[in-house]
């Protein structure tokens, strides 16, 4: 996987996350990962397709996602995922990934990008890959979102 196409994605969630959740992520380090399917975690699958062909996956865990939800409401407390949670957690990795498009665009490489999918169980996971290049954002008082590139160029 070359570092120009996961660099965008990895910008893309930096800026959209400080601009609404108002927290500035720092980067951890990146490596290769098992995808652990468990419980109480929420993936947001996005697919590429075009130039570079395979899948985007955020992850975290239920209360990050709940954190962050809280966060995007102005700070309203959030105790479960409903609907509207869910929402508001699909528009964020809707937002990362069309700004990262934007900027795969000015590289000149040209891709689509599907809606995108809101995994809530380990059963709903569709992605058939078990390793993956992961990236994870830490941010202070709210957790860790990690970035999964499942990506076929």
């Amino acid at each position: 996987m070359k570092a120009e196409y996961i660099n965008p994605f990895l910008e893309s969630a930096k800026i959209v996350i400080e601009q609404v959740v108002q927290v500035r992520p720092s980067t951890g380090q990146p490596g290769m990962k098992e995808i652990e399917l468990a419980d109480n975690y929420i993936w947001i699958q996005i697919g590429i397709n075009g130039q570079i062909n395979g899948d985007i996956v955020f992850g975290l865990h239920e209360h990050v996602a709940l954190k962050m939800v809280s966060a995007m409401m102005g700070g309203y407390p959030i105790d479960a995922m409903d609907e509207m949670g869910r929402s508001a957690i699909s528009e964020l990795g809707n937002m990362i990934s069309g700004n990262a498009s934007t900027m795969l665009f000015g590289q000149g490489v040209k891709v689509d990008i599907t809606p995108p999918k809101v995994l809530h169980s380990a059963q709903s996971v569709q992605f058939n890959v078990t390793r993956a290049l992961t990236i994870p954002l830490i941010m202070n008082g709210i957790g860790e979102l990690d970035i999964q590139v499942l990506l076929v160029s």
